[in-house]
């Protein structure tokens, strides 16, 4: 019996000896955190989507407590959030601009066509390297949907084969602006009043060839326009929302219908 005591002492010293050993290194490598870092944290939503301009949540929690960023950044968490980091910090709060996601397409099923069958991978990332897609018109949303599988707030859904955002969900995070590989989606200020669902900037008897509802370049909208709100550069319609009145002018004459006001 005395044979298996001595291996057990000898285990629980050695045991004894590391327990101490870890405890004494964890406090003295401990690095101090900034409480407010953390409390920042906790108030952000954790989107990591990067709307704010930095990699991730934890990144920006820790430049707003460095004073290197303003604490109204963050487009999914609203002015909620933005109050709760301000009284976190002790400053003044500033409100955030709300902004949301536009698809710059409405080549849907029944305005344009597919002129390929595609057998890859059902994703707008494997079939844009391919032709640039299996469209007709290749600035077109070639919808198999990647936009709506990195959105986190269902904001986004392919609906006849075009990716549609539904405004009263979106945030405006800009992850799917993010993903999207033919850059159709942009984000724009939340009182945006109407924009040019078409990223085409062929010409525009080529656009009209492949889609109905294409932006053709006619200028009628530009011509239109009482306050100079929207251009037409390079065959395509540009709707600037900070001179926009939303009078819907441009809109009655597209003879398009590329120009829809949000719903």
């Amino acid at each position: 019996m005395g044979s298996f005591i001595l291996p057990v002492v000898i285990v629980t010293i050695i045991g004894i000896l590391l327990g101490l050993m870890l405890s004494f290194a964890s406090k003295f490598f401990a690095v101090e955190v900034d409480e407010r870092v953390v409390k920042v944290r906790e108030a952000l939503p954790g989107a990591n989507c990067g709307g704010c301009g930095f990699a991730g949540c934890d990144e920006y929690a820790a430049k707003i407590a460095a004073g290197e960023a303003a604490p109204n950044l963050c487009t999914p968490g609203g002015a909620a959030t933005a109050r709760q980091i301000s009284e976190v910090l002790g400053v003044s709060f500033e409100g955030v601009e709300e902004k949301k996601a536009q698809v710059r397409c409405r080549g849907h099923l029944g305005t344009t066509e597919y002129i390929m069958e595609y057998m890859g991978p059902k994703t707008c990332a494997a079939c844009n390297s391919l032709y640039q897609g299996r469209r007709s018109c290749s600035h077109g949303c070639l919808g198999y949907g990647d936009c709506v599988r990195v959105c986190q707030y269902d904001a986004i859904h392919v609906v006849n084969g075009v990716a549609v955002v539904d405004d009263k969900k979106c945030t405006g995070c800009g992850m799917c602006a993010k993903e999207c590989p033919d850059q159709l989606i942009q984000i724009v200020p939340a009182h945006a009043k109407v924009y040019v669902g078409c990223r085409s900037t062929d010409k525009g008897a080529y656009t009209r060839k492949l889609c109905k509802n294409g932006c053709i370049g006619c200028m009628k909208c530009q011509k239109t326009c009482q306050h100079g709100a929207i251009k037409v550069e390079h065959n395509l319609a540009y709707v600037d929302p900070e001179l926009c009145t939303g009078c819907g002018e441009c809109i009655a004459v597209c003879p398009t219908q590329a120009i829809q006001r949000y719903e």
